[in-house]
C-alpha cells in the first residue's frame, strides 16, 4: 500500500539535506546530516533516518549528488582512450587559442590534455559536414581499433569523430565493437551532438572519465533500493531523470546539486507569479546566482568545469569563489575575499575544527550576525577564535576590527553584485527589475546588502531556505534535454530537414517519459540563431519553426535585446534543443504557514551595521513567525542552519506559505 512519501535529498561535499513530504496527509519533514564522501549511500540512509522515514516507505526517492562535479574538479577521473579520425587524435591538446589566464604568462596556457598520447587512437574514416560518407570504415579498421584499446588496458574509451553528430553510422559501429572489449564506452553523437570540435571531444572524454564512477554508484543503489520505491537523480538541465537513462551520458549530473537549488528557486517564483528572480545561494565556497525568467532557469550548452569545456545543456549557473569561507587578506594595501577557501575541513577559524585564516563566516560572527550561543548543526561557534583570526588583519589595514569585517563583507557583496551583472545586464535583463530569491547557508544573511548594492528592492526567502537543494528535487519536473546541430541557412531552407530533426530529438526523448509513466509530455524549444559568419549564436525561445520568416523576426527582435542592433542580413539556424517534461509532483500550497501570533525575540544582541557603534538587535526564531507576521530591522531571524539578517530600513512580512519576503528600504 503507498504510503505517500515524496523525498528529495542532496548529497553535498560537507552535508546532506533532505526534505520529505506526504501527499496524502500533507505532513513536510526536513532534516540536514553530515555527507560521508567515502560512501554517498550511507549519506542517504542517514539522511533518511535524520527525517524517520524507512526507504521501504518511500513511494518517490528524488536524489541530487555533487559526486560527478566533484570527481571533475579533484581530477579524480578513470584513466580513458580517446578514439578518433585520423589527423584528429590530437584535438585535445591543440584545443583554442585561448589562454586560462591572459596576463600570467608564469602559469600553464590551459590544462593539460585529459588522454595522454599514447592513448589517443586515430582511425581511417571521414564524414563531412552535412553527414555524407567521404571515407567508409572498414572492419579491419573496426578490429585494429578494437585490438589497440584492449591492449591500453583502460576500462573506458571515449569515441569522437569527424561531424559524427551529422552521421552516427560509423561510431554506432566502433561502439558496438568497443564495448566487447571494455566496460564503458562514450560516443560524442550521443554525449554532445554538436559542431565545435574540441568542445565535443572533451566532452565525450569528461564523460568516459566518469562513467565508471557513476556506472557503480548507480548499481549500488539499484541493488539497495526497495522493489517498490521508484529512484530518479536530478540532473544539470535542471529535472529529473531515471537512473538508466544517466547511466551512458553521467555528465548529466555535472551541475546537479546548483540545479537542484535553481530548479526551487523557479519553483518559487512560479507559485508566487513573478517574471524576473535571480537565484542566489550563497555556501562556504561559492555563491551560485542564475535568471529564472516566466519560472523557469536559463540554459546554456557552453560552460567549463574544472579548467575544461563541457558542450552539453545544463542550467546557467554563475558561480563565484565568494562563500562563508572565503579567505580575506591584503593584497598590496587592498582588501581582497576569496576565491581561496577554509573549506570544510578544517574550515572557518569560528568553527573551532583548527582554521586560523579570516573568512567571511568570521567576519559574520565577529559582527554579530551569527551567534555564537547558537550551534550551527553539530558545530559550536567560537567568537573568540574568530577574533584571534582577524585581529592581524585588522592591525596590518589599520583598522578597528568591527570596521574590518564589514570590509570583508562588502567586499564579499561586491564580487557578488559583479556575478548578478553577469546573469542580467550581460543577457538584455535590467536587474533592478528583478527579485532575489536567497537560499543556501549564508545566503540569507548577505541577501539584503546585495540588493541594496544592485539597485533591487525585493529579497525573498523561502521555505526551507537552508535545504534548498533538497526542496528543489521533491518539487522537480521529470524531464529530459537534448540538442542538435542543424546549420540550416535562412536563404537555403529545407523545411522537410529541420521536421524530421525535430522528429528524431521526440523519438529519442519521449520513451524515458514514457518509462516513468509519463505518456502526455509538455514539449519546449529552443533554438541558437546567428548571423552568417558569426562564431556564436544566440537562443529564441519557442521559436517559430514552420517558416524562416517568423523565426528571423524573432531573432532579430532578441538580438537587439541583447547587443542594442540588429540587422536584415542572412541568417542561419545553428542547433535546436527540445526539452520533455512532466508535470510538478508537489501542488505550490503544499507548505503553509500556521497563523499569526504575537512574536517574541529570543534574545537580545549587539550588531555592527555601520562603523559608528553596534545597535542593540532583536533575534527571532523563523518557526515562531506565522502567516502575517511582519518585522521591522533591525532584527536577526535564525532557523537551525541559516541565519536572516534584516539590517535597519528594512521590513520582513510572512505569507500563507512561510515565504519570507523583504523590502530592502534604505541603509539608515
Amino acid at each position: 500500500m503507498s504510503s505517500g512519501w515524496q523525498v528529495g535529498i542532496d548529497i553535498g561535499g560537507t552535508f546532506t539535506d533532505v526534505v520529505a513530504f506526504q501527499s496524502t496527509k500533507g505532513a513536510v519533514i526536513q532534516a540536514k546530516v553530515r555527507s560521508r564522501p567515502e560512501d554517498p549511500i550511507a549519506s542517504l540512509l542517514a539522511a533518511l533516518h535524520a527525517v524517520g522515514i524507512d526507504w521501504e516507505q518511500v513511494d518517490d526517492l528524488m536524489h541530487g549528488t555533487t559526486m560527478v562535479t566533484n570527481a571533475i574538479i579533484e581530477s579524480k577521473l578513470a584513466q580513458a582512450a580517446l578514439v578518433a579520425t585520423d589527423g584528429f587524435a590530437d584535438t585535445l591538446a591543440i584545443g583554442r587559442q585561448n589562454r586560462r589566464y591572459l596576463y600570467r604568462l608564469d602559469l600553464p596556457p590551459k590544462s593539460e590534455p585529459q588522454i595522454p598520447e599514447a592513448l589517443r587512437i586515430g582511425v581511417t574514416e571521414r564524414m563531412d559536414f552535412r553527414g555524407h560518407v567521404l571515407e567508409a570504415l572498414t572492419e579491419d579498421v573496426i578490429e585494429d581499433t578494437a585490438r589497440k584499446v584492449a591492449a591500453s588496458g583502460v576500462k573506458a574509451v571515449a569515441v569522437s569523430l569527424l561531424h559524427a553528430y551529422a552521421n552516427s553510422v560509423h561510431e554506432e559501429r566502433l561502439g558496438a565493437r568497443l564495448r566487447q572489449v571494455v566496460p564503458y564506452v562514450a560516443l560524442s553523437h550521443r554525449v554532445s551532438p554538436e559542431a565545435r570540435e574540441f568542445e565535443r571531444t572533451s566532452t565525450t572524454a569528461l564523460s568516459a572519465g566518469v562513467m565508471p564512477l557513476t556506472a557503480g554508484y548507480l548499481d549500488r543503489l539499484e541493488v539497495r533500493r526497495p522493489a517498490e520505491s521508484a529512484l530518479h537523480l536530478f540532473h544539470s538541465a535542471g529535472g529529473m531523470a531515471e537512473p538508466d537513462a544517466l547511466r551512458d551520458l553521467p555528465l548529466g549530473l555535472a551541475f546537479s546539486g546548483p540545479a537542484a537549488g535553481v530548479s526551487a528557486a523557479g519553483w518559487v517564483a512560479n507559485a508566487l507569479g513573478l517574471d524576473n528572480v535571480i537565484s542566489f545561494d550563497m555556501g562556504g565556497t561559492t555563491t551560485d546566482v542564475c535568471l529564472i525568467v516566466g519560472g523557469k532557469a536559463e540554459i546554456r550548452s557552453d560552460r567549463s568545469l574544472g579548467g575544461r569545456p563541457l558542450r552539453m545543456p545544463t542550467v546557467a549557473v554563475e558561480s563565484i569563489g565568494a562563500g562563508g569561507g572565503s579567505i580575506a587578506r591584503l593584497d598590496t594595501g587592498a582588501l581582497r575575499v576569496g576565491p581561496e577557501s577554509a573549506g570544510a575541513d578544517p574550515g572557518p577559524a569560528c568553527y573551532g575544527l583548527g582554521g586560523a585564516l579570516p573568512t567571511v563566516s568570521d567576519a559574520d560572527l565577529v559582527l554579530g550576525y551569527l551567534d555564537a550561543r547558537r550551534p550551527v548543526g553539530d558545530i559550536v561557534l567560537n567568537r573568540d577564535a574568530a577574533v584571534t583570526a582577524l585581529k592581524p588583519l585588522a592591525k596590518a589595514a589599520g583598522v578597528e576590527l568591527p570596521a574590518l569585517a564589514l570590509g570583508i563583507t562588502r567586499v564579499a557583496t561586491a564580487s557578488m553584485a559583479r556575478a548578478l551583472r553577469r546573469v542580467t545586464v550581460e543577457r538584455g535583463i535590467d536587474g533592478r527589475d528583478c527579485v532575489l530569491l536567497a537560499f543556501g547557508g549564508a545566503g540569507p544573511m548577505h541577501a539584503v546588502e546585495l540588493a541594496r548594492s544592485f539597485g533591487i528592492g525585493q529579497v525573498i526567502v523561502p521555505c526551507f531556505s537552508s535545504v534548498f537543494s533538497a526542496l528543489g528535487c521533491v518539487t522537480a519536473e521529470m524531464s529530459y534535454t537534448q540538442q542538435r546541430t542543424v546549420r540550416m541557412a535562412s536563404d537555403d531552407w529545407d523545411q522537410t530537414r529541420l521536421d524530421g530533426i525535430r522528429i528524431e530529438l521526440m523519438a529519442q526523448l519521449a520513451p524515458l517519459l514514457e518509462s516513468a509513466g509519463h505518456t502526455a509530455p509538455a514539449v519546449t524549444e529552443v533554438a541558437a540563431v546567428r548571423y552568417s559568419g558569426q562564431s556564436y549564436a544566440v537562443e529564441v525561445t519557442a521559436p517559430a519553426l514552420a517558416n524562416p520568416d517568423p523565426l528571423g523576426e524573432q531573432f532579430r527582435a532578441r538580438h537587439q535585446t541583447l547587443y542594442g542592433f540588429a540587422k536584415d542580413e542572412p541568417w542561419e539556424l545553428v542547433f535546436l534543443r527540445l526539452t520533455l517534461s512532466a508535470p510538478r509532483r508537489v501542488h505550490p500550497n503544499s507548505f503553509a504557514a500556521k497563523p499569526s501570533g504575537v512574536v517574541a525575540p529570543t534574545r537580545r544582541t549587539d550588531c555592527w551595521f555601520e562603523n559608528e557603534a553596534p545597535v542593540m538587535t532583536p533575534r527571532f526564531a523563523r518557526d515562531a513567525l506565522g502567516e502575517g507576521s511582519r518585522l521591522e530591522g533591525p532584527a536577526i531571524v535564525e532557523d537551525d542552519w541559516s541565519t536572516v539578517v534584516l539590517p535597519p530600513g528594512a521590513t520582513l512580512s510572512v505569507d500563507g506559505s512561510s515565504h519570507l519576503h523583504i523590502d530592502v528600504g534604505e541603509a539608515a
